[in-house]
Formats: structure tokens, sequence, C-alpha cells
């Protein structure tokens, strides 16, 4: 294959709803760049970009497919990114590497929830955009809506540079107000020819190209002075205007298309590989230091990993985008993360799962590389220096639930293929939970957990069962308690005596340690010797206050005093959660010259401290999630009614582009299932985000559901 200079390559992301025909229109792209001999469909599940069992199986993207095709002597890498919100993951990686998204919009639903969710991603990682209004052939089209809608949801900022002449089963005609020429295409699909604008649609046509020629010169000191003093643009002029417009995001630019029929896709690839951004026209990348890596060819290598996959026959295939330099086969390189050096052996450019071997590749370019060690998604990879680039800042997961093989014998083999399934989407997280006794799978919503079950059935082998995740509830203590507790044992030979006295009381952050206290009615003067403060690894402090005076406990002894406290946090009498935030004092006890010994004093302890615990007005607390929900407006109502079932607490709401933005905290025990509920509520129109706040304390009824649970499971086991 022909090695492309830095200046030859474009990149895009190609982004839409599920069915918005992002495949297809992939597809057309690669027969008309030579790329693929015939063209493949969905339907017939031959397509190059979606070539995964899972995905012939289920109809739609799952992962994100690496492509390319060449038009006019420049090569454009696609990356064609899932539809579907459950798979964010490949969307927001696809946008990362690419200099500019096209956003397929089907014609017949006009701009639905996945378009908004993906104009959305585009807009926070500042993207120029393209739009295309695709299935222009199909029966039931309506151009002027989608345009009308796409104006609602997406700005002023869409700007027609195409309309149909004939949408419908007849289409096979455009007006481009750019060219001004009618484009029209044969039955078979294809390459257009371009005729004289018919005089009926001249007018329209006039009226669209002023409006594009303004929106070009508004983004353009030296057009605008051109425009104002000429008042028009010549084709090269605008092409430029435009450019700069989709740089500043100043300009969306409207295609037309029938991805299925093969008809406009020429014309928009021909945009792209001419006036759509080259990577040295976009904002350098900044290393985690903030230093700039500038689009430099003869710079030093570096590049970055965005996306990694394992698959039958070939094994680990990494792909990365070249951040500068050029790479060469047999390059060594060094990876950041993990000091590892690298070999390149071999360089690949993909066109879905078929690869093209290739000497080298230059800045701006995309492409794969298998067979490195220790390199996977998110590793920088350099010929020289030490910087890193960010990671990818995938969204926080939505839906979790618990996962157990039904075979005890398949532990392993699970373990393995969640990791692998992790490597190849990292926005499926596995915790392997101590304090809960399950293995915990996160991802973006219950579809895409039903995805991951797929594969352990299909791919893997392994019979497994979801089933519903336990809360990680912590205990702590409301009020000052005593308790003492004496160890002794005697079977022969020496035994074992410890005798430990300690009050306990709730801690906050700030307090100190009270040398007076009165508990249960009785006074207690206490001599604080030293204090430790123990950050828990679940979160919150324990503070333990040596408070011994005489002798009556040796020093030796009070570090197993504090294993044994250590080991009743980890086991709460209530839920048999993690206790929390709870300051002990030791302040007498016994021991004995012979007996004594430390097993004895951690015993000791142990048993104090859940007497105490239990005498302490013990309290249950929650993981709070702070919750951000975009609606429409005409659903709020519903869904904030929704909330307050879940006992969610509604903090505040401010509209955003025809959405209204509601901010809650919601208690993590109400939000099972909640991102199929919200769907349900909404349409599919609203999108959710969702992270950890605080712990709170459970209302009392609740409370006593919880640990009435806790002891009926107890009874079970």
């Amino acid at each position: 294959m022909k090695n492309y200079q830095a200046g030859q390559i474009k990149s895009i992301a190609l982004l839409g709803n599920a069915g918005s025909g992002k495949t297809t229109f992939a597809e057309a792209m690669l027969l008309n760049g030579g790329i693929i001999e015939r063209r493949g469909s969905v339907e017939n599940k031959n397509t190059a970009s979606d070539y995964r069992p899972v995905e012939h199986e289920n109809g739609n993207s799952v992962f994100a497919s690496v492509l390319h095709t060449v038009h006019d002597d420049k090569k454009i890498n696609i990356l064609d990114a899932p539809g579907l919100d459950d798979f964010a993951g490949g969307v927001i990686s696809s946008l990362l590497v690419t200099e500019t998204a096209l956003m397929m919009i089907n014609v017949q639903n006009g701009v639905e929830v996945g378009s908004e969710i993906h104009f959305r991603h585009a807009e926070r990682m500042n993207k120029p955009m393209i739009l295309c209004i695709n299935g222009l052939d199909h029966e039931k089209t309506n151009f002027d809506k989608s345009v009308e809608m796409m104006k609602d949801r997406f700005g002023g900022n869409v700007t027609l540079v195409q309309f149909p002449v004939n949408e419908g089963e007849d289409f096979d005609s455009i007006i481009d107000v750019i060219k001004m020429k009618m484009l029209k295409y044969p039955k078979e699909g294809g390459l257009c020819e371009e005729h004289d604008l018919p005089s009926e649609y001249a007018d329209k046509a006039a009226e669209l190209q002023a409006e594009l020629i303004e929106k070009a010169a508004e983004n353009d000191e030296s057009l605008m002075e051109i425009f104002f003093e000429n008042d028009t643009l010549t084709e090269d002029e605008m092409k430029s205007g435009i450019k700069t417009g989709l740089l500043q995001r100043g300009i969306f630019p409207v295609f037309c298309a029938s991805a299925k029929g093969n008809k406009g896709v020429d014309r928009i690839t021909e945009f792209i590989a001419n006036v759509a951004p080259l990577a040295p026209e976009t904002p350098a990348w900044k290393t985690e230091d903030g230093n700039e890596i500038k689009w430099d060819a003869d710079g030093d290598v570096s590049l970055f990993v965005f996306k990694s996959s394992i698959e039958d026959h070939i094994g680990e295939i990494n792909f990365f985008k070249v951040i500068s330099g050029k790479i060469k086969e047999n390059l060594d390189v060094t990876n950041q993360l993990n000091s590892t050096k690298e070999r390149l052996s071999q360089i690949f450019v993909s066109a879905g799962k078929n690869r093209v071997k290739v000497n080298e590749l230059f800045a701006g370019d995309i492409g794969a590389v298998v067979k490195l060690k220790s390199t996977k998604t998110n590793h920088t990879l350099n010929s020289s220096g030490s910087f890193s680039f960010p990671k990818i800042k995938f969204p926080e997961p939505k839906f979790r639930t618990a996962i157990r093989p039904n075979s005890e014998g398949d532990e392993e083999k699970l373990g393995e293929a969640l990791s692998r399934m992790h490597q190849e989407d990292p926005t499926i997280l596995v915790e392997y939970s101590k304090e809960l006794k399950q293995i915990i799978v996160y991802g973006q919503g219950e579809y895409h957990l039903n995805i991951l079950k797929w594969h352990l059935d299909n791919i893997f082998k392994i019979e497994t069962e979801y089933y519903a995740p336990k809360i990680p509830y912590r205990e702590t203590i409301t009020k000052s308690a005593q308790a003492d507790y004496r160890h002794k044992k005697q079977s022969g030979g020496a035994g074992q005596f410890g005798e430990v006295h300690m009050i306990i009381e709730p801690f906050e952050e700030g307090s100190e340690p009270n040398p007076a206290m009165k508990v249960n009615g009785k006074d207690y003067k206490l001599s604080i010797r030293d204090k430790d403060q123990h950050k828990l690894e679940w979160g919150g402090v324990l503070e333990f206050c040596n408070c011994i005076v005489g002798g009556s406990i040796d020093g030796r002894f009070m570090p197993a005093i504090l294993k044994g406290i250590m080991e009743k946090m980890e086991e709460g009498p209530l839920t048999g959660s993690y206790a929390r935030d709870i300051r002990v004092y030791v302040y007498d006890g016994k021991m004995h010259p012979v007996d004594s010994n430390e097993i004895s004093f951690k015993l000791a302890g142990r048993n104090a401290f859940s007497n105490a615990f239990k005498s302490a007005n013990p309290k249950i607390l929650e993981p709070v999630y702070d919750v951000e929900i975009m609606v429409p407006s005409d659903r709020m109502g519903d869904v904030i009614s929704d909330l307050q079932g879940r006992r969610g607490m509604v903090l505040g709401m401010n509209s955003e582009k025809g959405f209204e933005v509601v901010k809650a905290k919601v208690p993590l025990a109400e939000m099972n299932k909640y991102s199929t509920a919200l769907s349900s509520i909404t349409g599919g129109r609203a999108m959710y985000s969702m992270k950890f706040a605080e712990y709170v304390q459970v209302p009392s009824d609740v409370q006593d559901v919880v640990i009435k649970a806790y002891a009926e499971q107890q009874e079970e086991e």
C-alpha cells in the first residue's frame, strides 16, 4: 500500500443513532475508494465494519471499527462508532483520535436520541461536525422536517450545502450549493455526473448559497472584508471559510445521501478530502504535564494506543494514533506507563477485519500493531523522552450486577474472560469485592452487560448467572458506650489470659479526644497517652487512643488489641458491612505474668469492641450518588416523580439546548436497573450520569428492612 504523508491524511469519526446507516455509509466509502471490491450489507452480515459475531447476531455495532479509504490521493481514516449509548466508550475513543465527526441522520426519524448524545460528546470534545441526512431513497422521507429538527437540537450553525431534487424511492439527484451544480447518480449509485443547475432550483440554490457564504465569511475576518467588498465569495474562498468555520464549530454543513444506494457518498468523501481539517490544522495534543506535542512528522516518535482487541487466529491487536514522528517496521519504542521496551515489528492499516501491511506511518495517521508484550489501551509509546498523553476519560458506570459461574471450576476462567473483555471495552469494569463476597461487573446499561454475557456464553463457553448485587453499606455508632471483656482459656500447659476495658464514641473530623466522659451515668477520667488515627481503605477513620496508666496492660499488647478491633471493623454486627468513624479509648485491663500473650489481647479487644458497638446505638450508612439527568422538557415531571419514588433528593434544575438538566442525590440501593426505567419513562430520549457522592444514614424504616434481610440471609447460609 502507498505511504501517505502527513498532509495527505484525514481522520473522521462516523457518529449517529443505531440504524442511521453509518456502517452502510462506510461500506460505500470503502467501495468508492477501491478498498473493497464488492459492497456488503448489514442484512447479509458481510460488511467490512461490523464483522464480529455478536454484531451479526444483534444487528448493530458493539465495537468501534477502524477503516480507511482513499480519495484524490488522500487517505481518510474512518472510525465507525457504535450508535447505542451503552457503547459510549467506542464513541469517545473514536472522537479523541479523529479530527472531524460525520453525523448520520436517518431521514425517516430525524434527530434521534443517539444523535443527540453523540452531538454532546463531540461538543464536549470540541470536534468539527459534518451532518449527513441519510436514507433519502426511502418512501417515508421528510428532508425539511429533519433539517428543522437539526436546527432545533443542534443550533443555528446547521447550514445546508445540499438539498435533494427528488427525495423518495426515485431519489437520484442533489443540488450542491457550493458547486452550484446538480449531481445526478446512476441507478446503481457510485460516482455522480455534474449537470448545470435546473432553472426551477436556481432561486432556492442562490438563497442557500448566500446563507452559506455569509456563514463562511463570519468565521474569517479577511473573508468578511472580501464579502463586504464583492458581496460574494469564490468557491475556493467559500471552502476556506467553511474549513475555518468547521474548526471553530461555527458551521455544521449538511449533506444529502442514500448510503444504501451509494448516492451522495462520493461528494461527502470529496468534501472530507478537500475541506475537512488535517491533524496539523487542529490543536496539538498535550501531555499529562500540559506540554504541547506538535504534529511534526520529522520529530521524535510518539503514539497513543486508543483501542485494544483480541481476535481469533491473530491474538492481541493495538490500534494507535501517531502523534509525532514517523514510524517504521522494527522501530523500538518505550511504553511510558510500565517502562517496557516494545518493538513495532509489523505495522498495519485496517479496513475492519482486513489489514494491510505498510512500511511506515506519519504523524496524524492511524495504524495497528500486533504482538506487543505489555501495551494496552491508554498507553503512550515513545522513541525518546518520558512523557505520556492523558488517558481517555470514559464515562462513569451506570449499571451494576453480581456475576458467578454456574460451575465452581470455572471461576479462574471467568476471571480471565472478564479481564479480556475489560481490555477490549474499558467501560466494562470488574470488582472482586472482598466486602460483598461477590464479583461485581459495571457497565453503561443493562444491554451493555447483556452483550458481555453473550460473549461469556458464546465465545468463552462459560455458563454464568447474573444476580442482584449487594449494597456496600457502612456501619457506625451514634453515641458513646463502654464495655470490657476477659479472655481466659486453660487447657493444660500455658493458658491464655487478657482483659480489656474500653469506651467508644463517634468520630467526627476535626474533633479531639475527650479526657472526661460520662457513659451510662458513670463518669470516666482518661489519661490519653497517645493516639493513632487510621484512615480506613473503605472510607472513614478509626482513631485508637491509648489511655493505659500504671502498667495494667503492657505496651507490647496494644498492637494486638488494635488488630482485634480492626478485624471487627471489617464485619459490623448489623449487616456484616465495614464499620467506620469510631474513636476507641482503651483505658484499663488486666494481664497475667505467664498466660498473657498477643492472641489473648487480640480476642479480648475484639470482643470488648463488639459488645461496646452493639450498645452504642449503631446505625447503617448507605452510599448516595450524585445523579445528573438530561431529559426532554415534556418528560421532566415523570422523571422527577420517579426519582422521588427512589428516595432521591432533587437539588436543582436548569435548561440546556431544549433539555432540562435535573441534578439529584439518590441512594445506590434505589438505582438498580435505572437505565432501563429511564429509557422506558422518556422513550429513550434521556441520558444520565452518576458518581459516588457520600455515605449518609439510612432512614430507620429502611434500616429495619436491611437488617431483617441480612439476618434471613445468615440463617440460610
